[in-house]
């Protein structure tokens, strides 16, 4: 799984006009699914988000987590994340899971993040979504659980 994880005030996401999802302050999440993906993967990827020491403290310093602030997660499907690059113009999406185990992956993934009691809201899988946010910082981190960066 890969992940883009934005440090934000606010985020939400909208699908035909229609807002499925929004938080206040937390973490905007959009999620890509690689094709060798399994249960591990989604773990290790919720575990390392929710406990990145990526929110002020007291004097400043990066050093308190979500679960630390009681921020909330907005979770986005972004098969684009697997779009490999190195060849040409026009990215491969080869490395990205078929819609439907993306599908079940992305949700479980999220019924995992909810367990951590994390407040939850999500877009639409496979739908054309516009996301809006207002990254704090700005902090932004990229994460990959097969560890290619």
């Amino acid at each position: 799984m890969r992940a883009v994880i934005q440090r934000v005030s606010s985020a939400s996401v909208t699908v035909a006009g229609h807002t499925t999802g929004a938080i206040g302050a937390g973490l905007l999440v959009l999620l890509g699914v690689h094709n060798a993906d399994e249960q591990k993967d989604i773990n290790w990827l919720a575990d390392k988000i929710i406990n990145l020491r990526i929110f002020d403290d007291a004097a400043g310093l990066m050093n308190r987590s979500l679960l630390d602030t009681g921020g909330a997660m907005l979770i986005v499907s972004q098969f684009t994340l697997l779009g490999d690059c190195r060849k040409g113009r026009r990215p491969s999406w080869s490395e990205a899971a078929p819609p439907e185990r993306a599908k079940q992956l992305y949700l479980d993934f999220i019924e995992v993040i909810k367990g951590y009691g994390i407040s939850t809201a999500s877009g639409e899988f496979q739908a054309m979504m516009e996301v809006s946010l207002i990254n704090s910082g700005p902090v932004t981190i990229l994460l990959d659980s097969q560890k290619k960066f």
